[in-house]
């Protein structure tokens, strides 16, 4: 396994210790990822996963354990703008909620409520006043038609790069860029599976997470920066910052350490420090989240730190008390609520101080 592969089967692994998906679950979705069936055993032991783990409502049979259903064709324009599923933590209609992503693999802690039943785009979960968004296809220079959602500021003040968590675009991170439209800053939320014809295209869950393991972390990094392109060409003049959220808070790491000098701002969310970070070559001011709760992310947050310091980064790493990881997801079953608020109110200020 590559680097964002383990992390991605960790995340999978932790979900079945933490009881939000069956240890049959686990096994279908590790296997989609093309792990065998000693890693996936080893994997799950590991993460303290064992044979009885099951969700409250679980339903999964032994039929379940084949891999999912390919996905369909890639379609040339993308399909309609509903989320295939949530994230970290956000409970798909066909499949338990995921929890966490990170680097060593702990035993997480049991997490709150389950997650609201997935919506229409019309009915989208979202924050109070969260602005709507538009289904947008822009061109990468290296001639992939990338997908995205767009949300437009009446006066912006800046604009947002918006990076989703393991499972894709989906309705949480198309209202995150509502909020921030709401906010004065014109958010663009990039589907980073736009190669394999974008989210929805993939149907099951686990496609989409196999999919985000296979893919060269050098092609993320290339479609955002394709996306601050398309922020510039929509929002001329305006500072850019960036934010993401769980795999999406580890490329904004990347992104961080690309060294692109538009980026002025970014905050990545419970992110993984890739190996090796270096953020010399950047000149963005960096305010780290992370949940307390949160073991296997936070175990990279003293080396994230201490590259951020190294580099002569402004910056500032805010550890919220009692917070899991994926907390600010409010379709997600460890959402706090009081830790949410309070890291979007920091965010904003952030924003603020730094785009203006």
């Amino acid at each position: 396994m590559n680097e964002i592969q383990r992390y991605l089967a960790e995340e999978i692994a932790l979900d079945c210790s933490s009881g939000h998906i069956s240890r049959l679950e686990a096994v279908r979705r590790l296997r989609v990822m093309g792990l065998s069936a000693a890693v996936v055993a080893a994997l799950l032991s590991a993460c303290g996963a064992d044979s009885d783990s099951t969700t409250p409502n679980d339903t999964t049979t032994t039929s379940e354990l084949a891999p999912a259903p390919a996905p369909p064709a890639q379609p040339t324009q993308p399909a309609a703008d509903v989320g295939a599923s949530g994230d970290a933590d956000e409970a798909p209609a066909s499949a338990p909620p995921s929890a966490s992503e990170g680097n060593p693999v702990p035993a997480a802690p049991p997490s709150a409520s389950p997650a609201p039943e997935q919506t229409s785009p019309a009915a989208a979960p979202s924050a109070a006043g969260a602005l709507p968004t538009e289904a947008i296809t822009f061109a990468s220079p290296r001639g992939v038609v990338l997908q995205g959602a767009w949300a437009s500021a009446a006066a912006p003040r800046g604009a947002v790069l918006v990076i989703h968590e393991n499972r894709g675009l989906n309705d949480h991170i198309r209202s995150v860029a509502g909020r921030f439209a709401a906010a004065g800053y014109s958010a663009l939320a990039l589907d980073l599976l736009s190669e394999e014809g974008g989210t929805e295209s993939l149907g099951d869950v686990a496609n989409a997470t196999a999919a985000l393991g296979m893919a060269p972390p050098e092609r993320f990094v290339e479609d955002m920066r394709a996306a601050l392109d398309e922020l510039e060409r929509r929002v001329p003049g305006a500072a850019i910052g960036a934010i993401g959220f769980c795999f999406g808070g580890g490329m904004m790491w990347r992104l961080v350490a690309s060294g692109d000098p538009r980026l002025q701002a970014a905050a990545p969310f419970y992110g993984p420090l890739p190996q090796g970070a270096d953020f010399s070559t950047s000149s963005a001011a960096v305010l780290g989240v992370y949940g307390e709760l949160d073991a296997r992310v936070n175990a990279t947050q003293g080396d994230a730190e201490a590259a951020l310091t190294t580099a002569g980064l402004e910056h500032e790493i805010v550890t919220f008390p009692g917070a899991n990881h994926a907390f600010f997801n409010d379709t997600g079953m460890n959402y706090n609520p009081d830790a949410a608020a309070e890291a979007w109110t920091r965010v904003l200020a952030w924003f603020e101080r730094y785009l203006g």
